[in-house]
């Protein structure tokens, strides 16, 4: 019996084809003209190995599909390997600054400004007017100083690395108060001791965990303090028996003692978020005039710019971190030193940033706007004569990325109870689209948040979601 079997094993390795008959096939040949001739023989080699197992392994009507597929196998494996591995998606989660769908969105004039510094050369560090060397933080210093008015402005990749810029170059080696209240995680398992210490300065913790006093600062200072901080707790809340200092206490404590006094932002915010029904957010403008010295905040979470760790304040403690060592290695580079300074000129008008910055433009869509969106995709789907439920339902989209914690927004989904399947497997077709999808799971029902879909992308989440539909013809 066994021999048999193998017999017809041994059959069907003999209809393998060999790597150059594969190669003489006109199919084969146009790949080649598209992909090259070396890329396409290493995918003839994997995918005639992967056929080989399939022999070995399967059953015959499954070998047969193989040998009968294999040239389209050997093109989707090419087609597949072509594609980069960064897609775009649709964020249909409601969560505003997703931070592993990259946070902050861009808008067109952002990304413009982007490519018109990546295309060619450009003048990143030579001033025209004199025709010499010049500095690169000038692209985008004077656009962030004139919005939140502090005396200079520096960049750096991320606030991460704005805190350790920071904390290297003004208290390196000294002890640098902060609150035990404010010794947060940022994320990524990345937390504020850790980046202090790598910084070179050495953390004092004062007060507890709910209640700091200033005199518990004034107690700690002594003749190695480098600087007071305050870290902005704006990925969790305290709630009940607080006491926290404010910055104005801390600014008339370090102009008492010769101390600068910084803050770390986190998600900095130039506008009052109030006017979009949220809670009051402190903005860098607020702080900066209530008197902290330098104040560090994110690029890419509510000011809605490209990733970047930005430091703005008084000028002689920018220019220090400037010249800093560290400086070279955290950076900016030209595509988002112009992203940045397109940001930056669009707060200049309130309203030219509210109608061109994407999260901006998504915090202010009315919930009537979000339900017609809704209306519009519902109507549509129900066309194709699913067999799914569609309704649309009340949600709360979230800010995310570290920004208001727990503040709900009042939004619309679309939910989609799928019929034969588990809401996993749909959410999974879902995220193998073309474009992939991606939504969240609630109540056993497939949510897709309008709050974070914008109109542009209505269209492509439709046909999205229709061919993941099981309709007549797929039952």
């Amino acid at each position: 019996m066994n021999v048999g079997i193998n017999m017809d094993k041994n059959a069907y390795f003999r209809k393998i084809p060999k790597v150059d008959t594969l190669l003489k096939e006109d199919a084969i040949q146009e790949l080649c003209s598209i992909y090259g001739r070396d890329v396409v023989l290493e995918a003839i080699h994997e995918e005639l190995e992967r056929l080989r197992d399939t022999v070995r392994q399967a059953g015959e009507k499954e070998i047969l599909e193989a040998l009968s597929s294999l040239k389209e196998r050997i093109a989707m494996r090419l087609k597949k390997e072509e594609e980069y591995s960064l897609r775009p998606v649709i964020n249909a989660t409601g969560i505003l600054l997703h931070t592993n769908l990259g946070r902050a969105p861009l808008g067109q004039f952002q990304m413009d400004a982007m490519l018109h510094a990546a295309q060619g050369y450009s003048n990143l560090e030579y001033d025209l007017e004199q025709g010499k060397r010049s500095r690169r933080f000038i692209h985008y210093a004077e656009e962030i100083k004139k919005v939140t008015g502090a005396e200079d402005a520096v960049a750096v990749n991320n606030n991460a690395a704005a805190v350790t810029l920071m904390l290297s170059a003004l208290a390196k080696g000294k002890e640098v108060i902060v609150s035990r209240g404010e010794l947060i995680e940022i994320g990524g398992r990345f937390r504020v001791p850790e980046v202090m210490e790598q910084s070179g300065a050495v953390l004092k913790e004062v007060g507890c965990t709910n209640r700091t006093r200033i005199s518990d600062y004034e107690t700690a200072i002594n003749e190695n303090t480098g600087a007071l901080l305050k870290v902005h707790t704006s990925n969790y809340k305290i709630v009940g028996f607080t006491e926290e200092v404010s910055i104005q206490e801390l600014a008339k404590l370090g102009e008492k003692y010769h101390l600068p006094v910084l803050m770390d932002m986190g998600s900095g915010v130039l506008i009052d978020l109030e006017e979009y029904g949220l809670p009051h957010e402190p903005t860098v403008q607020e702080i900066l005039k209530k008197g902290a010295d330098v104040v560090s905040f994110s690029g890419d979470k509510l000011l809605g710019g490209p990733q970047a760790g930005i430091l703005a304040g008084k000028e002689a403690y920018i220019k220090k971190m400037e010249e800093h060592p560290l400086m070279r290695a955290v950076r900016l580079d030209k595509c988002i030193t112009a992203g940045l300074a397109a940001t930056f000129r669009a707060y200049r008008d309130k309203k030219k940033a509210e109608k061109s910055i994407p999260v901006l433009q998504m915090l202010s869509r009315s919930q009537e706007e979000l339900k017609e969106q809704a209306r519009e995709l519902k109507e549509e789907l129900l066309k194709a004569k699913a067999g799914e439920r569609i309704l649309i339902e009340e949600s709360a989209a979230m800010m995310g990325g570290g920004s208001l914690p727990g503040e709900k927004i009042p939004s619309y989904a679309l939910t989609i109870t799928p019929q034969g399947e588990s809401c996993e497997a749909f959410a999974k077709r879902l995220r193998n689209l073309p474009i992939p999808v991606i939504c969240h799971i609630k109540e056993e029902k497939i949510f897709l948040d309008m709050r974070t879909v914008m109109p542009k992308e209505k269209q492509l989440l439709l046909e999205g979601i229709k061919s993941c539909l099981r309709t007549d013809s797929r039952q």
